[in-house]
């Protein structure tokens, strides 16, 4: 009797720390709608969750087009109070003036949906629909006809709670996505650059972004953020994310070819922060320019090896002013802030 009771209690502490395990394995493992996302040049993530929570955007009074308000009556969805999650892959377009211009995406959306309405609505605007892996692929024309610059947006629920989408050319992608799905895929699989980069993502990022994410603000070649061109190819690969310390801790890497590239990198930047900083200075004294003014005054760019790194903090009150539609803004003051 004692000997089987040693024997149960063994079994007992193995199946503890068995599950100790995965749940550790599983806090450390990409999000879910990323691990589903495509082969890519970039991802980036959000969890909204977080910002819901501290900024109410939800709650916000906002203006919609006839035909966003149709979805919303239509699907019962209203994206920012339903949606938790989200997550793009960015796919870089061999021909930059096409219908999808520089780059198209493939995303992945976890929120609280009606399916049935969702159904109803994609096989109202759809112009065609397949069955793959036992999901309903819808394909809605997007863009302007007759203008060379229409495409096909390809949408599926994946489950209750899941639906992706992506409007490459082909299906290959969407595909791929529905694979991933039914495969339920262990907490560490995913796309070879989600497997690349993740482990560099800071601890507990509600946001984030891996690889070529310059993409979308790419001109002739060079990323432009405001009308200024970065000292930056726009195939650099960065590391990016947000994480809550009181403050939106934003962090930057760009991950560069040797710690001299990394070197260079950092005196340009930093010469083109001392401007920015020049022509952000802040003279009205308003609530959202003094966040502003701590926003820019907080930047620092410093080398880490082969790395340079952009750090800044993001006031959380910024957030709430920039969640809050411009008519329903406070009036500017110019009453001085108290002092602490």
């Amino acid at each position: 009797m004692r000997k089987s009771t040693r024997y149960s209690l063994l079994l007992m502490l193995a199946l503890i720390l068995a599950l100790a395990v995965a749940l550790v394995l599983r806090k450390k493992a990409p999000p879910e709608v990323a691990r589903l996302l495509p082969e890519s040049d970039a991802i980036v993530y959000a969890n909204l969750k977080p910002l819901r929570l501290a900024t109410h955007f939800d709650r916000t009074l906002v203006t919609r087009s006839p035909d966003y308000q149709h979805f919303i009556d239509a699907t019962g969805i209203v994206p920012e109070r339903d949606l938790d999650e989200m997550a793009f892959a960015l796919h870089r377009m061999d021909d930059p003036s096409g219908p999808n211009g520089p780059v198209a995406y493939s995303e992945v959306f976890e929120g609280r949906f009606d399916g049935d309405r969702l159904a109803r609505y994609l096989a109202s605007i759809a112009t065609a629909k397949e069955s793959y892996a036992g999901h309903d692929v819808y394909s809605i024309p997007v863009g302007e006809e007759g203008s060379g610059r229409g495409r096909l947006l390809r949408v599926a629920q994946l489950g209750y709670d899941t639906i992706a989408a992506s409007n490459m050319p082909t299906a290959e992608q969407i595909h791929s996505i529905l694979d991933r799905y039914r495969a339920a895929a262990s907490p560490f699989a995913g796309s070879s650059l989600l497997s690349a980069r993740y482990g560099d993502v800071p601890l507990l990022s509600s946001a984030w972004g891996i690889g070529h994410i310059g993409l979308p603000l790419s001109e002739r070649g060079r990323i432009s953020v405001l009308g200024l061109e970065l000292p930056l190819p726009e195939d650099t690969t960065f590391v990016a994310s947000l994480q809550y310390r009181g403050v939106i801790r934003l962090r930057i890497d760009e991950i560069a070819p040797t710690e001299s590239d990394a070197e260079k990198s950092v005196e340009s930047l930093n010469l083109l922060l001392g401007i920015f900083k020049s022509i952000e200075h802040v003279k009205s004294g308003a609530a959202q320019d003094e966040a502003i003014a701590a926003m820019v005054n907080s930047l620092k760019i410093e080398q880490n090896g082969e790395r340079a790194v952009l750090t800044a903090n993001i006031p959380l009150n910024l957030l709430r002013q920039l969640a809050t539609p411009v008519s329903q803004a406070p009036e500017p003051t110019n009453t001085p802030p108290a002092s602490h």
